[in-house]
């Protein structure tokens, strides 16, 4: 027998299937996210910074079915892997920008006062900075490297997850069962782990998703300009880089990682569209 909280997560999946948006995400993300797997295990065509001179710059084939670069690696190895380093950096800056942003909005709408005021002028200043800026800033100031993308991309977003998390705690600690828990002497951090959290979830789960699209986007611009991924690892923004002199020979180059990052952000936008409609049940009717 299924319990309450199956029932209720194959609900969600079903009502997810049956919107257009989010049904179309949900097949582009989970796509995307066997291909980055199955890159992360070197279960690819050929190892992908394997070189082969003599067969540098094949057009695809049946041997390279999206063919070779300037050292003579597959692309679709190397569009495997860059999948698989590009997942690891966006699910790990994706995690901790939530785990900084929640607690700072929670602690800043259950508290409120000057905690409120001091926690939200900080989170304005980093605001302030266009998001693309301020992971340059912190890129350029730790140096390049994966571990320090991930750094400067949970730092653009964890302010914009404390404004999601905040509106919601306003709400839900006024309401009457979170005011019953106090009458019966609960604590703070039981009333914000057992009422308030649960009740702010929603917004939370889409802006993950959304959150998902940015830092994937986010990690191609920093290896694009050389301050994310170290060649000769794969990433799709270094593949962009490293075929901008050449695009017109071997377009393939340039084509493939290109689609790749518009399909990856593509899925994680539709899908947080879809997880919107799904969950605000204000929405669930119109579309």
């Amino acid at each position: 027998m299924q319990k309450p909280r199956e029932r209720a997560s194959l609900k969600l999946l079903g009502r997810l299937l049956r919107n257009r948006s989010g049904a179309v995400g949900l097949v582009l993300v989970t796509f995307y996210f066997v291909v980055g797997l199955l890159g992360s295990v070197e279960l690819t065509p050929h190892p992908p910074l394997e070189q082969h001179p003599r067969e540098r710059l094949q057009a695809p084939s049946a041997t390279y079915i999206m063919g070779t670069d300037l050292f003579g690696r597959d692309i679709a190895s190397r569009i495997m892997g860059g999948a698989a380093n590009s997942l690891r950096v966006a699910v790990f800056s994706v995690t901790l920008a939530t785990t900084l942003g929640t607690l700072l909005g929670t602690l800043s709408g259950y508290i409120g006062g000057t905690v409120d005021i001091l926690i939200m002028r900080v989170m304005d200043v980093f605001f302030a900075l266009p998001a693309l800026l301020l992971a340059l800033v912190v890129v350029s100031v730790l140096g390049p490297g994966i571990n320090n993308t991930v750094f400067a991309i949970a730092t653009v977003y964890t302010p914009i997850f404390a404004r999601v998390a905040r509106g919601p705690v306003l709400t839900v600690k006024q309401m009457e069962f979170v005011l019953a828990a106090r009458c019966i002497g609960a604590q703070d951090w039981r009333i914000v782990l057992r009422h308030v959290l649960p009740n702010t979830l929603a917004p939370l789960i889409v802006q993950i998703s959304l959150a998902l699209s940015w830092s994937l986007l986010t990690e191609a611009g920093l290896s694009f300009l050389g301050l994310g991924t170290q060649p000769p690892m794969p990433s799709w923004g270094v593949m962009l880089s490293e075929s901008r002199g050449i695009a017109e020979m071997a377009p393939w180059l340039m084509l493939y990682p290109a689609a790749a990052i518009m399909l990856g952000v593509l899925g994680f936008n539709l899908l947080g569209d879809g997880m919107r409609d799904v969950l605000d049940p204000r929405l669930r009717g119109l579309r």
